[in-house]
Order: C-alpha cells, then structure tokens, then sequence
C-alpha cells in the first residue's frame, strides 16, 4: 500500500513554481498524479496513479510531499486517516485493565491520535472519506476482539475515561478561576488537599490559572485526572516541564490508581524512557514515517517493549523498523578528560534577586567535558548557565572569563523570530560550520534539519525548534557551550541523537560543556561529570562544585530516594521498583546509581 503525504503546512505553491507537478512522470505522459484541483489552493496526489517515483519530494524546495510504502502485514488495519494525502495511522492499543500501558514512539507518529480515538474524542474513519464515521461501523470493524468490548461500553457509558491533554500551554484559554476552585470542584474522589502536597501545589493554591507556569500547569492538569472517578485514564506527556523529583512523584501517584483499583486501566504517553519504563507494566510501540503513517505493536511487557524499541526490532511480528539500534553507550574514556588541561575555571558567586539567593561553589571545566547540570526547579540552575553566559550579572563574585574564551549559550525558553527561516536564522547567528561536511553529517543531517532548511521558524514545531536552537549553537565555533534543557518537546530517538551531536562536537574541538537536563537517560548518555544544585525551590539554591557521574548521581538519587540499575541488554539506566530486593541491597551498599557499563 503506497501513502502519499503532503504537509500542507509546509507547502507553498505560490513560493515554488510547483517543481512537484512539472517533474512527475504520469503527469508527463497523460495520467494526472498529481495536481491542484479547480477551486483549491493546493496540490493533492493521487495514490493510485502515484508510481511512487520519489521526484516530488525530490524537487519540492520545503520537502512537504512525502511517498511510501506500508508493511504489507498492517495494510488492512488502517484505523484512522486525515483526509486525502493526510496521515494514516494503523491499529490502536489494546487497553489492558488494571495495568498501566506505556506508549513509545516518535513525534508524529499517531500516539495522541490514539488516545483520542480511546478517548471517544475522535471516531476512526477507517480511511472512508464518503462516509461519516460512526460508533456503529466502529462496533462492527472490532467485532469479536477486545476493542469491541471497549468501545461497546464507552459507547454505552458504561466505563468513563479521563484525558490529560498534552498542551497544558492551552488550559488558561478554556478554564478559569484558582488552583484551589479548579481542582476542588473536580474532585470526585476526595483527594484534593493529598494532590495539594502531593503534587507540590502549597505555593500557589490561590494563584490564578492565568499566571501558572508551564510546570504549574502540568501538575495541576495531573492533579485534575487523578482526582477525577474513571475506568480508563489516558496521560499525554505528562513529565513536560517537570524536573525529576516531580517526574517521579508523578510517575508514582499514576501507578497508585491501579494499585489501589485493579478495574482501573491506564494509559501513558512519554518520551523520558526512565519515566515509561518506571511507570508501566506493558508498552506498545509506533514504528512508521513521522507525519506520514504510524503502526502500533501488540503489547510487550515494559522491559521487553522498551529493549525492543531501542533495538528497532520486533521479534514476534519479524518487523525491523529502524535500521540501527540505539546505543546508550558512551564514546569517550573518563580517564582522558581527568588528564586533559583545564580550559575553564569560575569562582565562588552569589546572586539575589526577587527574594532568591544563589550561591555558588567554585569549580571548573576541562577540555573535553561535559558536566550535567541536575536539580529541581526554580533552584538556580538557569541562573548559573545565564552567569557563565553574561547574561546575568553575580552580586557578589565574578565570572573570569577569559577574552579568548568564546561561549556559544542555548537558553531555556525559545522563541521563533519573525522573517527568518531555518538557513537564514542559522547564519544570522553566525552558524559559521554550516558547509561544513563534518556538520552536515553530526548534526544537519541526523537532525533532520536539511529537509527544513526552506521553511520559516515560525512553522516549526516544538521539537523542530529546539533542534534548531541546538544546532545553531553548535554551529558557532566556540570553547565553551551551554545548554539549558536540549530535550524538551524531543522524542527518545531526537534526544539521543541531540546528546550524541553534543558529545562529538565537544570532544572533536577539545571544547567543554555545562548541560541542565530533567531526562536521566539523556544526562548518563551525555555528561562526564556533575553538578548538583540543592536547597530551597525559589528561595534559596546551593550549586555544588563538578563532581564525578558516580558520586553527584548518588548524592542526587539518594535525595529522591530512588536507586537504578542497568539494564544488561540495553545499557540503559533503569529505576528500581520500590521496596524491591535490588532498591534494599543497593541502598544498603549505598549505590544508588549504578555506574558499571
């Protein structure tokens, strides 16, 4: 079955001269594949004439066509199409009652559309555009499988479902009133005041929605599912914006509800695999072309889902569907950057500001080292990259940084500028390496950054941007480079491929890093040391000096009250379940981060 795709958000027939249609071959020889239909704006492919050429995605200057193949084993699945040339996404989770089912996968690649099919928000077409979708034809496509059972009581009313969205962003434009109104009117199941504490929600209980932060919202957008009475619960990323001690009470206070009722069924998308694998009991994969069609696997249980992704193959179904696997290890010797000179050395500082203090033990950085930056929000974490970028000012102490010392500095919060696209945005800040062949293969390619080179930043996604930003810091030649929070809005296969472009260009210019990250598996993968901020979330926040991976993360973990061990497959760091035989033993050694690779 060949899909073809046309991201009309990229498309510009006014901007292209329509290269697409002039190069396409049935076109040339009579048979229209594709064209723009009287009254329309914009081209539409014809997949049964489409010979699957690959010229139009070839010749169009914004890459918006995209063409083909699906496995020949899912192609009488399609679930879900959005519209002619739109995305298709094949089977749904089977939901598994009183468990809690992780779902794994690229951006764009059907998970949220799958929770609002389960969530009764979307009835699946089956790919039939003549025909309005019903419950009915629902029924009837699912009859004799577990899904029918589903949807027949969802249809019914017989089971009730609860959806955390994933743009908690958009919460303020449809709900009104405090913290305090909002969670106390929703509260069917008598545990408002529990989230309050548990969900770190004391300081701003009477706080307008309008001035959450995005973390704020996220834990109240939790707060509301967990406290609402539902057979299904379905949470759309709900770590974004968190740092990792709140991930973890997350993680916890979700998995509490089968726990606690074994009629309850859960479903988490997440892209922190720490958070995936210590929440669920199963995973189901997506595998497909990113904005193009998505597949989803048959439930795994959580260690063998999760090893199967990173490997990109399915064993039960004979599917490869990347063509290497992820690789957790890291490429440098720790015993090299010990020896290396130092390049960088700060002194102790303060910084006070709106009733908060930050103190700072000095340290330094040497060449080749990349130092991970960990500790809760609102502790100062940004405010120390922002001293060693110039952007602050210490009240106290000073940043010594050498003339000669360049910095290259990625902040927190980004921003798409009006008129720039991504080539221009990139030599404006002057992206000096962008020819470059070395560039081109670390970072332009593996980002996926070639293809979008044409389009403007303000039609980016979330994750397009952030990678954007990453790349254009890297691309300034620089002795030091600083990056706050490179993963966000990025999927498992984005943030490794982020952290491996990071390390590379470090180590290739004998150049150093600080890096503030919440996602573990991204710090382990990237970082040669440590440092650990502690104290007083927005009150007071102590910056420790650079430690070693084993001792921050042990000072870290033991903080959390959370140990980890490796897992002998994969590499990957992994969270001991609590109260478990391993979390007893290592606590008792006082490991609580395994180091051993």
């Amino acid at each position: 079955m060949r899909i073809a795709i046309i991201d009309y958000d990229k498309c510009h027939p006014d901007r292209c001269g329509l290269e697409c249609i002039k190069y396409c071959p049935p076109v040339r020889s009579g048979n229209i594949a594709i064209e723009i239909p009287e009254g329309a704006k914009k081209p539409v492919i014809y997949e049964d004439i489409c010979t699957g050429c690959g010229i139009c995605p070839d010749k169009c200057r914004f890459h918006a066509p995209i063409i083909v193949n699906t496995p020949e084993q899912v192609e009488e699945e399609l679930t879900h199409r959005f519209g002619e040339n739109g995305f298709a996404l094949f089977r749904l989770p089977l939901v598994k009652l009183g468990g809690v089912t992780g779902l794994i996968g690229q951006n764009g690649i059907g998970k949220s559309t799958s929770l609002k099919i389960l969530s009764g928000e979307l009835i699946p077409n089956f790919g039939d555009f003549d025909e309005k979708p019903s419950w009915e034809r629902v029924l009837e496509r699912y009859k004799g499988t577990e899904l029918q059972n589903y949807f027949k009581k969802m249809v019914d009313k017989e089971i009730r479902t609860v959806h955390k969205p994933q743009y908690v962003s958009r919460i303020p434009k449809v709900i009104k009133g405090t913290v305090k109104d909002v969670l106390t009117k929703v509260d069917e199941r008598g545990v408002a005041l529990e989230l309050k504490d548990q969900m770190g929600l004391e300081k701003v209980w009477s706080r307008n929605i309008a001035n959450l932060s995005g973390g704020e919202l996220q834990k109240l957008a939790i707060a509301v599912a967990i406290s609402r009475d539902a057979d299904l619960y379905l949470f759309d990323e709900p770590s974004s914006y968190l740092d990792v001690s709140e991930r973890m009470k997350m993680g916890k206070l979700i998995h509490s509800l089968v726990e606690e009722d074994r009629n309850k069924t859960i479903i988490v998308v997440e892209h922190d695999l720490t958070i995936l694998d210590y929440v669920s009991d199963y995973v189901c994969m997506f595998y497909g072309e990113p904005g193009a069609f998505g597949v989803v696997s048959h439930p795994y249980g959580v260690k063998e889902g999760v090893n199967a992704y990173l490997r990109g193959y399915i064993p039960d179904e004979n599917m490869r569907f990347r063509k290497e696997e992820i690789i957790l290890k890291k490429t440098s010797i720790r015993e090299e950057i010990e020896s290396a000179a130092i390049l960088f050395s700060y002194n102790a500082m303060k910084k006070a500001f709106n009733g908060f203090t930050l103190d700072v033990n000095p340290g330094y950085i040497r060449k080749g080292e990349v130092i991970g930056i960990l500790g809760p929000n609102g502790i100062g974490k940004t405010t120390f990259v922002k001293l060693l970028a110039g952007v602050e000012k210490p009240t106290e102490g000073n940043v010594p940084m050498s003339e000669n010392l360049k910095v290259a500095y990625k902040p927190q919060y980004l921003k798409a500028e009006e008129g720039f696209t991504v080539r221009t945005y990139l030599l404006r800040v002057g992206a000096t390496k962008l020819s470059s062949g070395v560039f081109k293969s670390t970072v332009l390619r593996p980002f996926g950054l070639e293809r979008l080179m044409d389009q403007d930043l303000n039609d980016l996604s979330g994750g397009e941007l952030q990678k954007v930003a990453v790349a254009a810091t890297l691309a300034i030649p620089a002795d030091l480079y600083l990056f706050d929070e490179p993963s966000a809005f990025l999927s498992l296969e984005d943030r490794l491929v982020v952290a491996k472009a990071i390390r590379k260009t470090i180590q290739d210019q004998e150049s150093a890093a600080f890096v503030v990250e919440h996602d573990l598996i991204f710090q382990d993968y990237v970082a040669d040391a440590t440092m650990v901020f502690r104290g007083e979330p927005g009150v007071h926040g102590i910056a420790s000096p650079p430690k070693s991976m084993k001792e921050g993360m042990n000072e870290f973990l033991k903080d959390l009250k959370v140990t980890f061990r490796r897992d002998p497959d994969t590499g990957r760091p992994r969270v001991n379940k609590a109260h478990s035989k391993k979390e007893r033993i290592q606590i008792e050694r006082g490991e609580y981060y395994y180091v051993d690779r």
